[in-house]
């Protein structure tokens, strides 16, 4: 398959793995990667990274999302234990979940499942943080840095061949026509580009704190936590479901980090170095399948990988592996049946 051509749309950590397993798999493709964002542009970027679902199917069935699951930690983990896990950001993390009146909160049953170690928190860990906590679990999980990863995969994906081209796809008919299969990972981009009704962004902000000593996330009540990465700690958060507002506000910024120094005090002595905005792409289920469309009277081949929410880390490989797997599925189609 020397003559193949593939493009991805999009450049986060969803298309950015697909891209990599893609090349991967089609080793004589040529392989190209068309985003208008990169790298700290991306809401990729925004994220804390703790390989955590956050309950409920991802995919239109258990079975497909524990696929997924099961997919995508695997693969972190196997980066983890490779050379590459300090420059690509993967690594073991340990913490705390805590809830004051909400049993279920604490509760991960698609977690506790595949993570080394999963237990109920003590009187005296629920004590050790301000809250007056009364349910609370304890796991090792992993994080991938979003801005490690993203700096990282850029650079395989150049000792791939892979070609990188800047600019923004507002239409399928603006992606050149040449392609044999086209890989939609464009996130909230795709509520547009496909005229997604069942999209909607989900705005999240975080601030970024210099607190060497913090070594322990710890996720509370009202989407507050606090996640330590490998330079810097992550404070949030928050979700404001069909907000498309991309800047920084301020009144957001003043309430997470109260809500995140009342649950570590220590946290008063941190320096605020940045703030960030995101927008999550939520989908149910998350968008993974084959689609024919008719492109100025050609039909193109689309496979779509977005809507994945607040878990696009977590579940990138997972449906990278599957996009994949339905790229192979279309060019055999289009031998034996198109």
């Amino acid at each position: 398959m020397s003559d193949l051509k593939i493009a991805v749309l999009g450049a986060g950590v969803v298309g950015s793995t697909t891209v990599i397993e893609l090349k991967k798999e089609f080793r004589n493709a040529s392989v190209h990667i068309i985003s208008e964002k990169f790298q700290n542009e991306t809401t990729s970027f925004v994220a804390a990274g703790i390989f955590s679902p956050e309950g409920g199917n991802l995919a239109e069935t258990e079975q497909r999302t524990r696929k997924w699951l099961d997919d995508s930690y695997n693969y972190w983990n196997n980066i983890r234990l490779s050379p590459n896990s300090q420059k690509a950001g993967v690594r073991q993390l340990s913490g705390y979940v805590f809830s004051k009146d909400h049993p279920h909160i604490v509760e991960n049953p698609m977690l506790e499942k595949i993570v080394p170690l999963y237990r109920s928190a003590t009187k005296d860990e629920m004590d050790m943080y301000p809250g007056g906590w009364k349910y609370g679990c304890y796991f090792t999980t992993l994080q991938t840095d979003p801005t490690r990863y993203l700096r990282w995969s850029e650079i395989v994906m150049k000792d791939l061949g892979v070609n990188v081209e800047r600019r923004r796809i507002k239409s399928f008919a603006e992606v050149r026509n040449d392609f044999d299969v086209v890989v939609n990972c464009t996130g909230i981009g795709a509520k547009t580009l496909c005229e997604d009704k069942a999209l909607f962004p989900l705005r999240g902000q975080v601030s970024v704190m210099r607190a060497p000593w913090i070594e322990e996330f710890v996720f509370g009540e009202w989407d507050t936590y606090v996640v330590p990465s490998f330079d810097t700690v992550i404070l949030g958060g928050c979700r404001q479901y069909e907000s498309y507002n991309t800047s920084v506000n301020r009144y957001d910024a003043l309430s997470m980090e109260e809500r995140c120094t009342n649950m570590i005090p220590s946290l008063k002595k941190g320096q605020i170095v940045e703030r960030r905005v995101g927008l999550r792409p939520y989908r149910v289920p998350t968008r993974v399948e084959k689609e024919y469309r008719c492109v100025q009277s050609k039909t193109m081949k689309i496979v779509h990988n977005y809507g994945h929410g607040g878990q696009g880390i977590t579940f990138a490989p997972g449906t990278s592996l599957d996009a994949v797997r339905l790229v192979r599925e279309m060019l055999t189609e289009k031998q034996s049946k198109l």
